[in-house]
Order: C-alpha cells, then structure tokens, then sequence
C-alpha cells in the first residue's frame, strides 16, 4: 500500500479504490452529534466513513453526507449488516433497510459484521447476490478469524475484498493479516487506538517525542505502514482532525518492528470465537 496524503486510497481485488483513512462512527449519537463529526471529518479531507446499522446513526451518516459539500460518490461509505439479522433474505432486507436510512441507492462496501456460526455463509451469499446485481460496489466482513476465512472460500463465488478486525499494538493479529493479503482481501482496523488506551503505552510515547507526535498519531501511521486500512473514531473536531495529520513524517522500518514486539494478544473487543450478541 503506498501512502501518499489523506486523499490516498488502496485497490480492492475488484478495482474499487478505498480510502485508507476513514472516520468510525461507533457510539455517534444519531442526529447532531454524528452529523457534526462527518462535516468536519469532510472539511479535513477525509472521504470515508464507517457505520453499522447496529449503530443506530445511519440516519445521521445519510444526512450529514447529503448536506455536505461533495457528492455521494466522492464518499466512501460502508455498513455492515448485524447478528440478528443474518442469513440469505433477512440479509438483504437488511440493506434495504439500511439504504432507507443512509437514504441512498448503495454502499461502498457492506460488511458481514461477525462471523455467526451456522449463518454467515447463507449471510455471504446474500452479499454476493448483492454485488453481483450492482447494489454495492464491494463486500466483505468483520471480525473473520483465518478458520471462518478458510470455511467462507470453499464455496465462495466471491472472495471478500476486505476483513475489518481488531487491530493494535497489543493486537497484531500477524498470522491473519498474512492470511489476508495472500488471499488479496485488504485487511482494515477497528479500535486502532485501544479505546482510547494507546496513551498508556510508553513505547508510543517515547517514540511521539522521536517524531514530535501524539501516541494516537504514532499507532495510526504504524496502521498504515502495514498495509491495513485504519478508521479511527471521534466526534471531537480536534481529535478528528489531528487523527489525520499522519502524511509528514514515516516510521523508520526498525521503530515499525519495536510497535509489532508490543503485541500482547489483548483484545479490547469481544472475541470473535466467544461472542453472544
């Protein structure tokens, strides 16, 4: 991945070219606050954003785009498609419904959102349905481990464009992320930041003073050093636009290693083999 300016995007296997900064919204409130934090998102220079419809801020996301400045298709947007709602047909009510509510005619990319034992393949066929009748331009999942990976290619028509994981200094995931890129599904990061506890690592610190960065700008740019697509989440104007500023200086390869060595297995998040929701 060649990392130019906020304006530069990564090729799916499919030829789509996606932002490789983009702005989460999980725990946006719906309305103002959401709409707010994707205007300045825009203003800054970013082009993607991500939702859910378990976030319960399309409506927000929709509205925010629409009374911007740019055109939806200058704008990345991906939704994914929650638990409760997965298997073929429920599936595909399910992005109507999110459509309804972003109040567009497609996604960017819509997203298996975990892997549902017993429904994520029938859920994966309704995607494919999908893109192959031209509703969303890619697909892909969430929190897949290499094992619903492998188990989701067997019988695949279409192989995932991306897989949008936990990933951290304290969660590396370097054996998935290879699974990844050999398989050219593009891996991306959830919780790039710890939730918030990257400012406890006093590696990153040390290395902030190094570059004369925050720890959040040092864990971003290492995001994007190693190929993975990198949404952080804020509603804070600030912190949005300093999560950005990431294109004025390069990790060297050794300070890049010394981030990976932090690797702890420690997950923030829930555990995509031991979830129930």
């Amino acid at each position: 991945m060649t990392i130019t300016d906020i304006n530069g995007t990564v090729s799916l296997h499919n030829g789509v070219e996606m932002p490789y900064l983009g702005l989460g919204v999980f725990k946006a409130k719906d309305g103002e606050e959401v709409i707010e934090a994707i205007k300045h998102a825009l203003h800054m220079g970013y082009r993607h954003i991500d939702t859910a419809s378990v976030y319960r801020n399309e409506n927000g996301v929709g509205q925010a785009i629409k009374e911007g400045a740019f055109k939806r298709e200058e704008i990345f947007i991906t939704t994914k498609v929650w638990n409760d709602s997965q298997g073929y047909a429920s599936t595909l009510k399910a992005y109507e419904e999110s459509l309804k509510r972003l109040d567009m005619e497609y996604v960017d990319l819509y997203l298996v959102h975990w892997p549902v034992k017993g429904k994520y393949k029938e859920t994966w066929k309704a995607l494919e349905s999908l893109y192959k009748d031209g509703r969303v331009r890619a697909i892909g999942v969430s929190n897949f481990l290499i094992h619903h990976l492998k188990d989701l290619l067997i019988d695949c028509d279409i192989i995932p464009m991306v897989n949008q994981i936990e990933y951290h200094p304290y969660l590396t995931q370097s054996e998935l992320i290879k699974f990844c890129l050999d398989n050219d599904i593009r891996p991306e990061a959830w919780s790039p930041l710890m939730q918030g506890h990257i400012t406890e690592v006093a590696e990153l610190s040390q290395l902030g003073e190094k570059y004369g960065k925050s720890t959040a700008q040092i864990a971003l740019r290492w995001n994007l050093q190693k190929g993975v697509i990198t949404i952080p989440k804020s509603v804070n104007p600030q912190r949005i636009k300093a999560n950005a500023e990431l294109f004025d200086f390069e990790l060297s390869d050794e300070d890049v290693a010394r981030i990976d060595a932090l690797d702890k297995g420690k997950r923030f998040g829930s555990d995509p083999d031991n979830f129930n929701f």
